[in-house]
């Protein structure tokens, strides 16, 4: 932990700058297996929100992972990080009024806990979403063929095979992905968003 660190506010508040820009940040927390639909949702979601003129940005593997998080492997510790920082980052977004959509396992509830945590401190809205598919439909679509590797002893303490997921008890929003399409999903995630006056 630094020391001889003071935190300096910013000149504008928080109020002003959802004036502002004319809407409120937050953060939309896509949690699932590997396979089960996040980042797929995640991409539709985040360009829906662009056409409706909305601040989104979405944050997953391919810009997390590559880049803030490259030095953290698949540890049950470097995990935690991981979602650590991963909160950090979306809270920020969420203070800069934008919408962010993280898609990541995020299998710990702890972890989940600790980012909402964060949201709640700064007054920013957390809506955390369950990406649900059975493991066996997951197992079936393994794009990435990260299934077949972890069934054949290959990928070690891999989510859902030989190591835990936790799923969400009380999520905002719960989707089956084995039973609804994307563009419903995106449907579901949007009327949320408005029905709680987020967008």
């Amino acid at each position: 932990m630094a020391t001889n660190i003071v935190f300096h506010p910013g000149a504008v508040s928080q109020a002003e700058r959802t004036e502002l820009l004319g809407q409120r940040g937050l953060t939309i927390w896509l949690t699932g297996l590997s396979a089960s639909g996040k980042s797929t949702i995640a991409t539709a979601l985040e360009q829906h929100l662009l056409h409706l003129h909305k601040f989104a940005y979405r944050l997953d593997g391919d810009n997390i992972r590559f880049g803030l998080n490259k030095d953290l492997g698949f540890s049950e510790a470097a995990r935690n990080e991981n979602i650590r920082r991963i909160g950090e980052v979306a809270k920020l977004f969420a203070d800069a009024s934008a919408v962010a959509i993280t898609a990541f396992i995020s299998p710990y509830r702890a972890d989940r806990e600790l980012a909402r945590a964060l949201h709640a401190a700064g007054d920013h809205p957390f809506v955390e979403v369950f990406v649900d598919a059975p493991l066996e439909v997951v197992e079936e679509r393994d794009p990435k063929g990260l299934y077949k590797r972890a069934r054949a002893g290959e990928i070690k303490e891999f989510t859902g095979i030989s190591a835990p997921y936790e799923a969400p008890e009380a999520p905002e929003i719960h989707i089956r992905t084995d039973q609804t399409s994307v563009e419903e999903s995106v449907k579901i995630i949007t009327d949320y968003l408005k029905e709680k006056q987020y967008i």
